[in-house]
């Protein structure tokens, strides 16, 4: 489905992707791993159109994306859910959830989405009407995902969903991601809690200094040595 091709990403005259090469099969979940800094987010970012490559190449179901606008990539089917939340603090829940979807003209399928985020996620539909910026981190983070599966993507890109997050939440979060796979969306994700991302995945990739050094599935990520001792505590 994503076929990433010895990309380079610049910020300035700093290079955050150093020729990384990284493909996601459709209806996986893959996560991308790494210290801080690794050139994990760029890499979301490249795919989303928000940090162009200066050099290599990027296609989504056999189409060379490397130069297209975000918009254009979000209607072939790429969601993009960033880090942080930023969800629309002034305004309403629904009308977060309505932004989601705005390139979208199939009110029928609007309105029933609209219904199903609503009963995945029943604490919002109690607080539809009420400000986005108002409700607790675990909250905006549930909108986020909510607004990102509103476009109907093909491709989610998830970038630190549990960040900042209780635990309890951090489990629930999780839980999501996994039905938005299981439900037939692919997923690849940039995470902190390494060993709950990875045991949850088909397959792992490792950032290292903005290259890609490690690939395999969860479970032989979670095993390896070298990413056990550097990421996982032991």
């Amino acid at each position: 489905m994503l076929e990433i091709e010895n990309i380079v990403c610049r910020y300035g005259k700093v290079d955050a992707i150093k020729g990384v090469s990284l493909s996601v099969r459709k209806s996986e979940l893959v996560t991308l791993v790494g210290a801080n800094g690794a050139g994990k987010t760029s890499t979301l970012k490249a795919i989303s159109g928000l940090l162009p490559p200066v050099s290599g190449r990027i296609r989504f179901e056999g189409v060379d994306i490397t130069r297209a606008s975000a918009q254009k990539i979000l209607s072939m089917g790429i969601a993009h859910c960033p880090e942080g939340r930023r969800v629309f603090p002034q305004m309403t829940i629904q009308e977060n959830l309505e932004m989601g979807c705005y390139r979208r003209r199939d009110r029928a399928g609007i309105t029933a989405d609209m219904g199903r985020m609503f009963e995945n996620f029943p604490k919002l539909a109690e607080r539809r009407h009420q400000m986005a910026g108002t409700l607790s981190g675990g909250e905006q983070q549930m909108l986020a995902i909510a607004r990102a599966l509103m476009s109907r993507p093909k491709l989610v890109l998830f970038d630190e969903p549990s960040l900042g997050l209780a635990p309890n939440i951090v489990e629930r979060t999780f839980e999501i991601i996994r039905r938005v796979r299981d439900e037939g969306t692919t997923v690849l994700m940039v995470e902190q809690n390494a060993y709950a991302a990875l045991d949850m995945s088909d397959r792992g990739y490792l950032f290292e200094s903005g290259s890609m050094v490690l690939t395999g599935t969860g479970r032989n990520m979670i095993d390896d040595p070298h990413v056990r001792k550097a990421y996982l505590g032991g």
